[in-house]
């Protein structure tokens, strides 16, 4: 884009996508030509529709005029379904005529990569952004409006019921995958928009989502998104989208990590394009799916369901012992709880549950509903009264009429209970009897994967948590802290501040770091240790060498004077030997801190997004395991106690097995610090490694940092 600017109001797009006119410019009858298509996609469009040739004086029963300032009004959408070296033209006609907003087909302009091409794309956006007309496009499949019967494009578009209530709008950078993922409507599913960008040179993802978020038609959003050139836009959007109560669903396209290929640090390889995207749209209350295919039916979920679940626990209402094993699985695996049924409730399941089931949760009717129908719906109810429940997960096994005959009495149970029933379509048979009948139903969502079931609820939870906990920053760090860190980071010859230089630094910011003695030779590295006390860590000092474990320039648990001095003399060797022309300052010794676990904790200024934190398990386990979490800095002590909780290695930080666990809220103190030195330090640093922190209970203590100079 060629400037920054906020996502455009609801009213600004209103004329482009809730016209109560379109006009075709470039109309034809010839068959197959996307004007024509364009009409006969309208055929159930709801407004006024208005042709433009200058060819024709009808086409069909309707008028054709020869420019759109010759229409009887000016048209709120107007199609430019002209060829390229046209539509500048027909543009800036468009703006002398008033026109609400244009959606352009043609192609040919920066996707081709040439440069007067992209400067052609670019000029168009200028003109149409100077006169206020919003400009879809160009090289854009159009848009469907489907509370409007407008199909505003010439793909062909199938016939779609009116959205209900609880319809989803589909936001999609890809055209093809837009109107891909708009014919769920033919299986049930309420769409209310299908809007597509095409290159984005003027509105793009971020307007669009910001205009549904104030549509009341929309309740919740579904996004294609492969990338952009200002992606807080799309963060600011989606805030909006968050304060008007309207989900925003996401799956990334183009996940690609050579953008990290150049670091230095840790951090820098975890914290690559990928991670910094879901970390930003996790920041902003996004919900990240990993494939499309889970992208409408969390999307249709989400519309389903209330803001909040009245209770965490997940009751299982099975009809097969494989399929109650099956939720108990994915449950697990997205750490859902699955609390067993309070009195009352299990009273009436053991009452209506043969022997051969299980009034256990997840409970197993099984086969027996065949004869005794009313046996599945009054064992739904009960466990539905026990407030442990927000929630209900029903498989289905095999689809058939008495599937379709339950749809009605699902919806009750739901509505009646305020808690959403999810149904698992486990069948094969992916549209037999009743399938259609749940996905229509407004309280039940319906998932044909009971992975994909459960990794929503999750994240209705962690929604619910967002929404809960408002996000009110510590106070700005105080002047004198943040301007002598500046200078402490200018400081040093080196791009790369040496271990030393970076816990000075950091402990400014109060990051607890081990003490340490700099040596000069053997006999001051022994006169450290022994002030210091045995057992001792030494450590070459040198900007020149950011990664001294690989360096072979580290040695550990030096318990001895003789030990000090053969471990100084084997560390300097391997040093000059890995970097031989390394500038040595001299051995840090330390005391050996011990501890239950090892963190890192890292950051990377992000040329899109800012500052980043990363935490992990520490070590070179970190990139082995893969296994971080990252957010966007500053951040609170509450959400850096999140990300500490999203580790796959979070139980070793709670203490497994007997071991001593860390004091979350301690550590998470420390993060939120990291974060406020990143967020302070945004224009001076582009890495930080803090690896490790070693942790044993509230003990945490830093005995190695990296600080990379922008």
């Amino acid at each position: 884009m060629a400037e920054s600017r906020p996502p455009y109001a609801y009213d600004q797009l209103k004329r482009v996508l809730a016209p109560a006119s379109v006009a075709i410019i470039g109309a034809t009858p010839r068959e197959g030509a996307f004007g024509e298509r364009v009409l006969f996609n309208l055929g159930g469009y709801t407004g006024r529709i208005h042709l433009v040739n200058g060819r024709y004086e009808t086409i069909g029963n309707r008028p054709c005029y020869p420019s759109v300032r010759a229409l009887p009004e000016a048209p709120d959408c107007a199609v430019v379904a002209v060829g390229r070296e046209a539509v500048e033209d027909v543009v800036r006609d468009c703006i002398a005529a008033g026109v609400g907003g244009a959606i352009v087909f043609a192609s040919g302009y920066a996707e081709t990569g040439k440069p007067e091409r992209v400067q052609q794309q670019q000029d168009l956006a200028a003109i149409a952004r100077a006169a206020g007309m919003p400009l879809i496009g160009p090289n854009c499949i159009g848009v469907s409006l489907m509370s409007l019967g407008a199909r505003i494009t010439f793909m062909p578009s199938d016939e779609a019921p009116l959205p209900t209530a609880r319809a989803i709008g589909i936001v999609s950078q890809s055209g093809a995958l837009g109107y891909a993922l708009g014919q769920a409507t033919q299986r049930g599913v309420s769409v209310s928009h299908v809007l597509t960008s095409g290159n984005s040179s003027d509105v793009d993802m971020a307007d669009y989502v910001a205009f549904l978020a104030d549509d009341p038609g929309c309740a919740a959003i579904a996004l294609v998104f492969e990338g952009m050139s200002e992606p807080r836009r799309l963060l600011a959007a989606a805030g909006r989208a968050g304060a008007a109560g309207t989900p925003v669903v996401v799956c990334k396209l183009a996940t690609g990590e050579q953008g990290a290929a150049a670091a230095m640090s840790h951090t820098g390889t975890l914290a690559g394009a990928e991670a910094a995207y879901r970390a930003a749209f996790e920041a902003t209350g996004m919900v990240v799916v990993d494939d499309l295919e889970a992208l409408v039916e969390t999307t249709c979920f989400l519309a389903k369901v209330p803001p909040r679940p009245q209770a965490r626990g997940v009751a299982v209402l099975a009809t097969s012992g494989g399929a109650a094993i099956m939720a108990a699985d994915k449950a697990e695996l997205h750490r859902i709880e699955l609390p067993q049924p309070r009195t009352e409730a299990r009273e009436v399941l053991e009452k209506r549950i043969p022997e051969f089931g299980s009034p256990r949760n997840p409970v197993d009717v099984t086969a027996q509903v065949i004869t005794d129908p009313e046996s599945l719906p009054t064992c739904a109810r009960a466990l539905l009264a026990d407030d442990q429940y927000g929630a209900m997960v029903l498989p289905i096994v095999y689809s058939g009429a008495v599937v379709s005959k339950r749809a009605p009495v699902y919806q009750t149970l739901a509505e009646a209970s305020g808690k959403p029933l999810c149904v698992v379509w486990i069948a094969e048979w992916m549209e037999g009897p009743g399938s259609r009948e749940m996905e229509e139903l407004p309280d039940v969502p319906l998932f044909r994967s009971m992975d994909r079931c459960f990794a929503a609820l999750a994240a209705w939870h962690r929604l619910a948590d967002r929404r809960d906990a408002p996000r009110e920053l510590p106070g700005p760090t105080a002047m004198a802290v943040r301007e002598r860190a500046a200078k402490m980071i200018a400081a040093p010859e080196s791009r790369t501040l040496t271990e030393r230089e970076a816990k000075a630094v950091l402990a400014l910011y109060d990051v607890p770091v081990v003490q340490e003695h700099l040596a000069g030779s053997a006999d001051e590295a022994v006169a450290a240790a022994e002030a210091l006390g045995y057992p001792v860590a030494l450590k070459v000092e040198s900007a020149d060498i950011p990664h001294k474990t690989e360096a072979g320039a580290i040695r550990l648990s030096l318990r001895t004077k003789a030990a000090v001095r053969s471990a100084h003399a084997s560390a300097m060797a391997s040093a000059l030997k890995a970097v031989p022309t390394a500038r040595i300052a001299g051995v840090l010794v330390q005391p050996m801190v011990t501890g239950s676990v090892e963190v890192l904790i890292g950051g990377r200024v992000d040329p899109l997004f800012g500052p980043l934190v990363v935490v992990g398990l520490g070590g070179v386990m970190v990139e082995v395991l893969q296994d971080r979490a990252i957010g966007l800095a500053p951040l609170t002590p509450v959400e850096a106690r999140a990300m500490l909780e999203r580790l796959k290695g979070a139980s070793l930080l709670r203490g497994f097995r007997g071991s001593e666990g860390v004091d979350m809220d301690a550590l998470a103190e420390v993060v939120a610090r990291v974060g406020a030195f990143l967020s302070d330090h945004a224009d001076q640093v582009v890495e930080l490694d803090i690896n490790p922190i070693i942790c044993r209970g509230r003990h945490i203590v830093a005995v190695d940092a990296l600080i990379v100079r922008r």
